[in-house]
């Protein structure tokens, strides 16, 4: 069994021309470094796939402080409007090829993370606040997953 966790970034600046450039406000970057506590200490997070967008990457580099990853890759498959069923073949994919990773953090953006719950498990599709971690139980055998909680930074 694998823990599938999805992650939104944290707070980021107003909407602006180049959405790919928007940065972390202060609460943003606060939130991802107490998640990246909260996931260290529950869920130990040992590989990482992130957005390429800045809020994606500072929010990884938040929750890095505190969790040691075995494999990280950026990827364009997981922005806002990526597709989330390639999203999903490729993260099955990289599942089967890294068995030395148990729990993979995704870090991206609304709405592809609602999105990517419901593809991996059928009839939820959660809304993020800011900074939240959907928990997945994933099967890698019978590629059946299960939704098992969301958890946001105000809460943990």
């Amino acid at each position: 069994m694998k823990t599938i966790l999805i992650m939104r970034h944290g707070e980021a600046t107003p909407m602006q021309a180049d959405d790919a450039a928007r940065n972390l406000t202060r609460v943003g970057g606060a939130e991802a470094e107490k998640m990246g506590i909260w996931l260290s200490k529950n869920h130990f997070p040992d590989a990482l796939l992130v957005s390429p967008y800045t809020r994606a990457q500072q929010t990884a580099q938040g929750v890095a402080k505190n969790n040691n990853f075995k494999f990280s890759e950026t990827t364009h498959d997981i922005v806002p409007e990526g597709k989330p069923q390639i999203a999903v073949d490729y993260l099955e994919a990289l599942i089967a090829t890294h068995p030395e990773c148990n729990s993979w953090l995704i870090v991206a953006h609304m709405p592809i993370v609602s999105y990517l719950v419901d593809q991996l498990s059928p009839g939820n599709m959660p809304i993020f606040n800011t900074g939240a971690v959907a928990v997945i139980n994933y099967d890698e055998q019978t590629q059946r997953s299960q939704y098992m909680s969301i958890n946001a930074p105000e809460n943990v």
